[in-house]
């Protein structure tokens, strides 16, 4: 199945919803974490990068196994700029946290975004789309 095109939504969209995979991708062009549900919905966490920016994921607290095969109890984001500066370039700087739960446990993935100032530093969400998909959703 191949995918295009995407919607940008609301992390509390994943709560309830049970996971078939979960994968942390890290390439030149920053980092993606897709999520991938047992109905085939497909979900990917990334920055688009501009010239001026990294956004990265951190580390990862926690087992991503433990997100997959029970519903998502909790799905949290929360952002920081007042934290120690990181041993970096940047001139900005914030950390994004993501919080899952299933009964099997709780994972945090940190997310550090840098830029000069002038540049975004946020991770979006997006759900992305069936090239079959002729919903309007």
């Amino acid at each position: 199945m191949h995918y295009y095109a995407h919607d940008r939504v609301e992390i509390s969209e994943l709560v309830g919803k049970t996971m078939k995979s979960v994968k942390q991708l890290q390439g030149e062009d920053g980092d993606e974490l897709t999520f991938i549900t047992v109905e085939g919905e497909v979900y990917v966490f990334v920055h688009d990068q501009d010239c001026c920016e990294s956004v990265k994921i951190e580390d990862i607290t926690g087992d991503l196994e433990d997100l997959v095969g029970s519903p998502l109890l909790q799905a949290d984001e929360s952002a920081s700029q007042d934290t120690d500066r990181p041993d970096r370039w940047s001139e900005s700087w914030t950390w994004t946290f993501y919080k899952f739960a299933t009964n099997k446990g709780y994972v945090t993935v940190r997310w550090l975004g840098e830029s000069n100032g002038y540049y975004s530093e946020s991770v979006d969400l997006y759900r992305l789309k069936k090239e079959d998909d002729n919903e309007d959703s």
